[in-house]
């Protein structure tokens, strides 16, 4: 199996490590202090301990434990799991799949908003070690038929539709293109209602389990691709099952958590640190709507009672502008993860005045580390929780890097943040030559620039592609957005690099500005920033916005920004 994703960098995988320099203590998970830091890289705690189960096992091991609690909520469907209830649909689906011909190994692939459906099916293929691939709802014929041929998918399992996206007119319509995919499975169908009736064959399901490895492949997500086709990161059991554990383990889950997840179960963010950071430690799952919706989330929180919500930051900056904010009982909000893209100072504070999270975590990380390297804790101080992401996670190491040579560079030098340990994935799906790129001894190179204080703590200052070079410069928009934070008629602002004659690129600003709020100019900017900032960085194109081109995910698409930026310049100043 490993030949189909390049080689393989699993667990354990040490090759060459005298290339790089010796791992240092780390911080411990209870933030205990270590000796100062001299170089950038910090390892991880060794406690708790890993998982060594499949995601099969430690569901199983779970109900024994809580099956009379909740483990499902689908709010928008009004459908309620028990651990029990769950764990006994999840099998019989499982069974069901068996009955379509599905074995292990075989790509399963799941295109659908979030449902109660996408999550049964998430575990269904888990327990008979069948490999689940994450479609991305916003995907057109293009990208699909790219994804079905690409990962070999039989069998696809779906939504009808969903507002103006027809997935099963689309499935239609690639079908002559992916000769491979022999069944579709609507979730409106007589088809899945069958599925879902199929009684568990118990004896049957515990044979496939007793020859699943927690090593084995289980889930390809794939990455967004904003260059090139999109790469399918293969993930182990022990990718994700541990990573959703560490995360849970981390904002101190135990049963009594309710975990509202309105982000997509597509992505990491939902389906790791969502639905296996809830099962692994017998928290219940809640789903306020198939996408994200402000009010709707706000309102799953109150009717159930979430102790913990989840969102990128837009998603927290739509729920914080509300105008009935203040009527939203959200008494019984104690945590939350806050991930996905960088999360302005600003907007983290509000979160734990105003919506009472005081434990909330800053989480960072990406697909290809299943996704969390690193993480704030609940003891941090305010400060290091609104300032960092955190600290590495346990198992994991982490270093700033040289991008040029990989050295790893001194304190307080900004570089690449690459990552190492049980959560960086097996490689891409059958594209060696892209692994070898990303995975360099077993190190993941995330293409972030980070830097890391001598305590082992991260700031993350934007993406080595997004740094903007003015006459010689290097500017990292991220420090410039955080400033424009700080104007009090700034909702929200992105900072991107565009072409110059004189100076090569020059910085330009799209900004959300609150209701009723004067019209922002670039003259009115340059004078709110003299003297706050060094005049090279004050952008000189000023874009205002009602809102920003957005992945699904809730991630800003500043490739789009940019082309749009440079057609608006070549048809005049925008400013």
């Amino acid at each position: 199996m490993a030949g189909r994703f390049g080689p393989d960098y699993g667990l354990g995988h040490n090759r060459n490590c005298a290339k790089w320099v010796a791992p240092v203590r780390g911080p411990d998970l209870l933030g205990e202090p270590m000796s100062a830091l001299s170089l950038s890289h910090a390892r991880g705690a060794a406690e708790p301990a890993l998982l060594t189960t499949t995601i099969g096992e430690n569901l199983a091991r779970t109900t024994e434990r809580f099956g009379e609690r909740d483990a499902l909520v689908d709010v928008h469907a009004g459908v309620r799991f028990t651990y029990a209830e769950f764990l006994g649909v999840v099998r019989q689906v499982a069974t069901g799949l068996l009955d379509l011909g599905v074995t292990a190994g075989d790509r399963v692939g799941v295109w659908s908003p979030n449902r109660w459906e996408w999550t049964v099916v998430q575990y269904a293929t888990a327990e008979i070690g069948a490999i689940l691939v994450n479609i991305n709802p916003a995907y057109r014929t293009s990208e699909l038929s790219y994804v079905l041929g690409q990962s070999g998918i039989s069998v696809v399992l779906a939504a009808e539709k969903y507002k103006d996206s027809d997935y099963a007119g689309m499935l239609e319509k690639v079908r002559p293109e992916t000769p491979g995919v022999r069944e579709i499975v609507l979730f409106e169908s007589e088809h899945w209602q069958t599925i879902l009736d199929t009684p568990a064959d118990e004896q049957r399901l515990s044979d496939i389990a007793a020859s699943l490895r927690a090593a084995d492949p289980i889930n390809i997500q794939y990455t967004s691709g904003t260059t090139g086709f999109p790469k399918g990161a293969t993930l182990s059991h022990t990718n994700i099952l541990n990573n959703g554990y560490m995360v849970g383990e981390l904002v101190g889950y135990s049963e009594v958590d309710r975990v509202c997840i309105p982000v997509p179960f597509y992505h990491c963010f939902g389906m790791v640190m969502g639905n296996l950071a809830c099962t692994s430690h017998g928290a219940a799952m809640v789903i306020p709507a198939p996408t994200f919706d402000p009010v709707a989330s706000l309102t799953a929180v109150e009717k159930e009672r979430c102790t913990s919500l989840y969102g990128v930051p837009t998603m927290f900056i739509a729920e914080l502008a509300l105008d009935n904010l203040a009527d939203f009982d959200l008494g019984s909000l104690r945590t939350g993860i806050m991930a996905g893209s960088p999360c302005p100072e600003n907007t983290m504070r509000r979160v734990m005045s105003e919506m009472g999270m005081e434990e909330v975590s800053i989480c960072y990380g990406m697909t290809e580390t299943s996704p969390v390297s690193t993480q704030t804790r609940v003891d941090d101080s305010v400060d290091r929780r609104v300032s960092t992401v955190g600290r590495v996670g346990p198992h994991l190491e982490v270093k700033i890097a040289d991008p040029s040579t990989g050295e790893t560079l001194p304190i307080g030098v900004p570089g690449e943040l690459c990552t190492r340990g049980y959560s960086v994935m097996l490689g891409y799906w059958e594209n060696p030559e892209k692994t070898s790129e990303a995975l360099v001894d077993g190190w993941m190179r995330t293409g972030d620039i980070g830097v890391m204080d001598s305590d082992g703590y991260v700031q993350v200052t934007g993406r080595i592609k997004d740094m903007v070079i003015r006459g010689g410069e290097n500017i990292y928009p991220r420090e410039i957005e955080e400033f424009l934070y700080t104007h009090p008629d700034v909702v929200d602002a992105q900072v991107i690099g565009v072409p110059d004659a004189k100076y090569g690129e020059e910085l330009m600003a799209w900004i959300r500005l609150s209701p009723g709020a004067d019209e922002l100019t670039a003259e009115s900017l340059r004078a709110f920033a003299d003297g706050k900032l060094a005049r090279h960085k004050i952008p000189r194109y000023v874009h205002i916005v009602d809102e920003f081109p957005m992945t699904v995910t809730g991630k800003v698409r500043k490739v789009e920004m940019r082309a749009e930026a440079e057609k608006m310049l070549a048809g005049g100043d925008p400013s």
